[in-house]
């Protein structure tokens, strides 16, 4: 094995590494996000971790002697950042005010569909064979069989429950074209630099729609939800959004995106442990049909999704 094939393979094998903190700590993070959320508006608390997030990290980054990218590229990012963390990210959080972690999760791991689907939309794209449009029929079906499952928070109704479910839908869009035009628009840039860009202008953007849709009469300090805001910081930005941004740089799309099979199982058993939130056989079934679809979306072992497109 040459220098560069060892490069390459170690390269390779943090990718993978990179990949399992994502599904560790971006499991964890639903749990935290709706304790935020109990005591902080959605976009204002999401924004002010986002901004954090990246100022830290630019900062982290400069002291080590790396500069962020250049202004030209500022542009590219901040679509990005818009992208999967400002529509990505505040969707999501803001549709947990009416659906319970759990669901929210499950909800969540529709992003392959969304990834399969854009990407087969894009010029030059992976197409779609049969069996991953029979795939994603049949998760459609598993989405409307777990939104019908009266798995929603007390005191919430039918229609915020639904606009709810909208929402996590449009987050899952938001993650899949930003993830499709970080792909395409990669430069050769320090990966954490990047990411302190884009999750800067993410949180921005949650700010500034925040501030602007009049939330901060509804911020009150709480113990608990502070801390919900301390973890979705250090480890969903720090460690899940950093090791996601690693793994899409060295891995498939179609393989990175299947972190989401593992975070609604962490997601379901915190929700239920701590939260007391309610899992019915209704539940059971519409989550079993959902990991059915992802599994026939999935490409096969060893391929990418445009290996199995040419097949």
């Amino acid at each position: 094995m040459t220098s560069l094939e060892e490069k390459e393979s170690r390269r390779q094998k943090r990718a993978y590494w990179a990949w399992i903190a994502v599904c560790i700590s971006w499991g964890t993070t639903f749990l935290a996000a709706r304790i935020a959320i109990e005591s902080y508006p959605p976009l204002l608390m999401a924004g002010t971790r986002h901004i954090v997030a990246g100022a830290v990290l630019s900062v982290f980054v400069t002291m080590r002697g790396v500069r962020l990218p250049p202004r030209e590229s500022w542009l590219g990012h901040a679509v990005v950042g818009a992208l999967m963390v400002g529509a990505g990210n505040g969707f999501l959080i803001w549709a947990q005010q009416f659906v319970p972690s759990s669901v929210a999760a499950v909800m969540a791991s529709t992003i392959p569909f969304w990834m399969v689907g854009v990407e087969a939309s894009m010029p030059g794209g992976e197409h779609l064979r049969a069996r991953q449009l029979v795939g994603l029929l049949i998760g459609f079906g598993g989405i409307l069989l777990l939104s019908s499952s009266g798995v929603r928070l007390a005191g919430v109704g039918d229609r915020q429950f639904v606009l709810g479910v909208i929402a996590l839908q449009c987050s899952c869009c938001g993650w899949a074209i930003g993830s499709a035009w970080a792909k395409r628009h990669k430069r050769e840039e320090n990966v954490l630099a990047a990411t302190a860009l884009q999750i800067l202008f993410g949180g921005l953007l949650q700010f500034l729609i925040g501030t602007v849709a009049g939330e901060w009469p509804a911020w009150h300090y709480t113990l608990r939800s502070t801390l919900g805001w301390l973890y979705l910081l250090i480890v969903g930005s720090f460690v899940g959004y950093v090791s996601f941004t690693y793994a899409l740089r060295h891995l498939p799309i179609s393989t990175v995106s299947l972190y989401a099979y593992v975070n609604p199982v962490i997601a379901v058993i915190l929700g239920a442990m701590i939260l007391s939130e309610p899992f019915t056989p209704r539940m059971a079934s519409a989550i079993a049909i959902i990991f059915v679809a992802m599994w026939i979306v999935r490409p096969a072992p060893g391929q990418t999704l445009a290996d199995t497109s040419r097949s």
